[in-house]
């Protein structure tokens, strides 16, 4: 029974402080206190993160310099805080056992990590340069390794690690953005803009193939299964970001990016892979001390190889104006990658300034493969000075149910 308190103890653990989510404005603090619903509201030094294309508007452009964003969304998509505080160290019943299981979804314990730095980014008329670090982590756990901890296996029973994956990678983005206006009657004014972004890789690891089973008869157990992975320290490659902007009136604004359109990396610095099998046949308790396990795995260096960050469509409406000012984005991945769900995710958020210098911000986001979340925030947006806060919680004002931290904090300058 010890030996299941740890056990559970560590994973409960890692949900909570290791861990969907694209990375690309995680560090903007306005942002993520909205829910990140910023894609029809960025201006200056963060449009080039948002929309490109709200630098060709002319109340969007802002002459200014964000010193320092840092931002991490660590989360998981079966415990909350409160979870881990009741079962950590805890003597379980089967009952306990039950409800844990019955927390973790049937594609398994899913682990995300998304953090980013802003070190530089700075915005005067139509144009923004950015450089962000970003690391982005996700983990899926199959729910029957975490069956087999809890309740053992049972006569007659297969146990598969199939559906597990993990996909790492961090790197560099120096991003150069523009703004064009296409069409202007009145205050109505369309735009389109870009943005182009060199990347540095810094590191990528990634499983290629995993496959993995093991089977309890009455002879005993029999099982086999194999990972190949692949790693490298560094490399380097592109992407091209576009929007679309429109300012229907005074009052709202209409946007869209396209984050990632094209996208190549090309990883060159120690280039390995990494592979691991084992088999046997028919094991029980008297033979498992043997050399029963028939087991190997390897690393061999391996020629350059090539990855994408994952392309994502975001649209946006916003309310731009007045003390009251409020944002609803929709965004869509292509197809499952390191960051991105297929699924579609609805964000919104609001910011009332009623002492404009400390507006006050919160937001709601769900969809995809994130858990639905409520954020909160605010600042002190003292001329020329503004520094802002968020964080983010799983239920309004409730920190025990979050599955998992976020938070934000940016500084800099608007001129």
């Amino acid at each position: 029974m010890n030996k299941l308190k740890i056990t559970l103890s560590i994973w409960l653990a890692l949900t909570m402080t290791a861990g969907p989510v694209l990375a690309g404005g995680n560090s903007t603090a306005r942002s993520v206190a909205m829910g990140g619903a910023y894609t029809a509201l960025a201006q200056g030094p963060d449009a080039g993160k948002y929309n490109p294309a709200n630098l060709g508007l002319r109340d969007y452009r802002r002459t200014g310099l964000e010193i320092v964003g840092i931002g991490a969304d660590i989360s998981n998509n079966a415990f909350s805080l409160a979870d881990y505080n009741k079962y950590t160290g805890a003597l379980l019943t089967n009952e306990d056992k039950d409800v844990i299981l019955g927390k973790i979804p049937s594609e398994g314990l899913k682990l995300s990590i998304d953090a980013e730095v802003t070190a530089l980014s700075l915005a005067t008329g139509s144009y923004a340069f950015n450089v962000t670090g970003v690391g982005i982590a996700d983990i899926n756990m199959s729910r029957d390794i975490f069956e087999l901890i809890l309740k053992g296996n049972t006569f007659a029973d297969t146990i598969s690690v199939n559906g597990s994956y993990s996909d790492l990678v961090s790197y560099v983005a120096a991003g150069l953005s523009y703004g064009m206006p296409v069409y202007s009657s009145g205050s109505r004014q369309l735009a389109v803009g870009a943005t182009f972004k060199y990347l540095r890789g810094i590191a990528i690891e990634e499983v290629v193939d995993m496959e993995g089973m093991v089977a309890t008869y009455a002879t005993g157990f029999e099982g086999e299964g194999h990972l190949v992975a692949r790693t490298a320290t560094g490399g380097s490659g592109y992407a091209l970001d576009l929007g679309a902007a429109l300012k229907l009136n005074d009052k709202y604004t209409l946007g869209a990016c396209l984050k990632n359109f094209l996208s190549h990396l090309t990883w060159n610095k120690e280039t390995e892979e990494h592979g691991y099998n084992f088999s046997f046949d028919t094991m029980t308790v008297d033979n498992m001390e043997d050399d029963y396990i028939v087991s190997d795995d390897y690393t061999v260096p391996v020629g350059s190889f090539s990855s994408n960050l994952p392309s994502t469509l975001t649209v946006g409406l916003a309310r731009t104006s007045g003390k009251l000012l409020w944002a609803v984005d929709w965004q869509q991945g292509f197809h499952r990658n390191t960051g991105v769900s297929s699924k579609p995710q609805i964000a919104a958020g609001i910011q009332y300034s009623l002492i404009g210098f400390m507006p006050l911000r919160t937001g709601f986001t769900t969809g995809g493969d994130r858990n639905t979340t409520f954020s909160f925030g605010s600042g002190l947006n003292i001329s020329p000075i503004h520094l802002d806060y968020a964080f983010v919680t799983g239920s309004p004002f409730s920190g025990y149910s979050s599955k998992g931290l976020n938070f934000a904090v940016s500084l800099g300058i608007h001129f």
